[in-house]
C-alpha cells in the first residue's frame, strides 16, 4: 500500500474509526499526532515490518522509554486498523520504577508557591485552575466539566475515556469557584474559558503555568498540568493508603497506572531504607 495514499486518506479514516470507538478528543489527537510522526519518518517508503522496527529504534534514541511505548501503542492501533497486524511491533520492556526523579516531582510547597505567584500576577483564573486540578485530581482535559452547575451542587459528572465518574469539589474550592463565577457573570457552562467563551485548551494552560516558574521559584521541569494530578494522588495516598479507591477517584482502569502516580522521589526511598537500621 503506497505511502501517499495512506497519508491522504487513511489518517482521516482512522480519525473516524477512533471517534466511533468513542475515544476522547485528547486521545484521538495524540494517536493522530503519533501516526503523522511515523509518516514523516517513512519519507514516502512503503510500510513494512522492518521499517516499523527501524522506527522503533529511532524512538529509543529520541524519547524516554515510557513515551516511546506510548507512541508504539498508537502506531500498533493504526496498523491493526489498516489490516497490517503483521507490522505491529513490541513495546520496550520497562522495569517498574520504585522512585521518581527529584527534578520532576512537584512538592506541596512548590504548588503553594505557584498558586501565590498566579495571584501576584493578578490571574485569579489561573490560580483557581491550578487549585482545581490539584484539589480534585481531574485531568486537564476534564476541566470543561467544572461548570457553574457543578459548582452549585459541589460535584461534577465527568465523561472520559468511555467512563463516567463523579468528581467531588472540596467545600473551600466550591466557595472560591462560586465567587469567581459570580464575578465573571458565568451562570452556566464551563468556568475556565477564554475571552471568546471557549474552554481553555491544554496549550493555553501549559503556557500560562510555565509563565509562573520564575516568579514562583519552581523549576520549569516540574510545572505542567498533569503534575498537579500526580501531587493530588500522592497526598491522597499518603492519607488513605487505599490504592483501589485512588484508582476510582482518578478514573484509572488499572491499578498499575495508579502506581505510577504515587511513586515518590529517591530521597524518600533512601530515608526509608536508612530507617530499617540493618547496617551495623
Amino acid at each position: 500500500m503506497g505511502n501517499d495514499k495512506l497519508q491522504t486518506d487513511s489518517i482521516l479514516q482512522f480519525n473516524t474509526h477512533l471517534k466511533q470507538q468513542e475515544k476522547s478528543p485528547a486521545t484521538i489527537e495524540k494517536y493522530l499526532r503519533d501516526v503523522r510522526k511515523f509518516f514523516s519518518f517513512l519519507k514516502g517508503r512503503t510500510i513494512d515490518k522492518m521499517l516499523a522496527i527501524e522506527y522503533k529504534e529511532s524512538l529509543r534514541q529520541e524519547y524516554a522509554i515510557v513515551s516511546a511505548n506510548s507512541m508504539i501503542a498508537s502506531l500498533n492501533s493504526f496498523f491493526r486498523f489498516l489490516g497490517l497486524s503483521e507490522c505491529c511491533i513490541r513495546q520496550f520492556k520497562v522495569q517498574r520504577q520504585t522512585y521518581c526523579s527529584k527534578e520532576k516531582e512537584l512538592t506541596k510547597e512548590e504548588y503553594v508557591r505557584l498558586v501565590k505567584a498566579a495571584h501576584a500576577k493578578g490571574s485569579e483564573r489561573l490560580s483557581l485552575l491550578i487549585e482545581t486540578i490539584c484539589g480534585t485530581g481531574i485531568r486537564v482535559s476534564e476541566l470543561q466539566y467544572i461548570t457553574a452547575e457543578a459548582v452549585k451542587c459541589g460535584k461534577s459528572t465527568v465523561n472520559c475515556k468511555g467512563k463516567t465518574r463523579t468528581v467531588f469539589i472540596p467545600v473551600r474550592l466550591q466557595k472560591k469557584l462560586h465567587r469567581y463565577a459570580v464575578k465573571q457573570k458565568i451562570t452556566e457552562g464551563a468556568l475556565f474559558i477564554t475571552r471568546t467563551g471557549n474552554p481553555l485548551n491544554r496549550c493555553n494552560i501549559w503556557k500560562e503555568m510555565k509563565s509562573l516558574c520564575e516568579l514562583a521559584g519552581v523549576a520549569s521541569s516540574k510545572v505542567f498540568p498533569h503534575n498537579l494530578r500526580h501531587l493530588f494522588a500522592r497526598v491522597f495516598y499518603g492519607i488513605e493508603r487505599d490504592i483501589v479507591k485512588l484508582a476510582d477517584i482518578l478514573g484509572h482502569s488499572s491499578i498499575n497506572t495508579t502506581r505510577i502516580y504515587i511513586v515518590t522521589t529517591g530521597e524518600e526511598h533512601r530515608r526509608k531504607i536508612d530507617a530499617m537500621h540493618l547496617i551495623l
